[in-house]
């Protein structure tokens, strides 16, 4: 697990090539990667030790890239637009195949640039094991995963982030909006 100071190009890189990182974002640590390679996405399971019944939603760069993966009719949009970028992750009708995708575009210029240069979606979710508490705190980031089988391959250290919550969940899958997160 190396730990960096937050660098754009040496970020990109790691994602290109199959790595999970550690980066802050707008909310609270995260933990990210590049959602089309299933090798990686399998490994980001491994690390956050989540069921893989449980999905894992995206960071997106806008509405125009979120309408490749999620069916947003306009309603949402309107709503979407109003809340986006920010803390708000929406559970849409995915587009590939049935079921469901969560997605967010977040108020990180950081994050942004890593989806506008990569060109497509980061997989991406709170810093911790599953069950455990997200966190704005590099330390308890680096602890959670310290000495582990599986762990991220990059952290990228911005020290503390100004406290905040988890990104709150809306799932748009319904005849309403329902509030899954607060």
């Amino acid at each position: 697990m190396e730990i960096i100071r937050p660098n754009l190009s040496k970020a990109v890189k790691a994602i290109k090539s199959g790595k999970v990182l550690v980066c802050p974002t707008d909310t609270v640590y995260g933990l990210v990667c590049d959602m089309s390679n299933k090798e990686t996405v399998g490994k980001f399971f491994l690390i956050k030790q989540r069921p893989p019944n449980k999905p894992i939603p995206i960071f997106v760069k806008g509405i125009a890239m979120a309408k490749e993966f999620a069916e947003i009719n306009k309603k949402q949009e309107a709503f979407l637009r109003k809340v986006w970028p920010g803390a708000v992750t929406a559970v849409l009708k995915s587009k590939k195949g049935e079921g469901t995708i969560g997605m967010r575009i977040p108020k990180y210029k950081f994050i942004l640039d890593i989806i506008r240069i990569l060109g497509r979606p980061l997989a991406e979710t709170s810093a911790n094991l599953s069950g455990q508490p997200s966190t704005t705190k590099i330390k308890e980031v680096i602890k959670y995963f310290k000495g582990r089988e599986y762990g991220p391959d990059l952290v990228l250290d911005a020290g503390d982030l100004k406290p905040a919550k988890p990104s709150q969940v809306i799932d748009f899958t319904g005849s309403e909006p329902k509030v899954l997160r607060k």
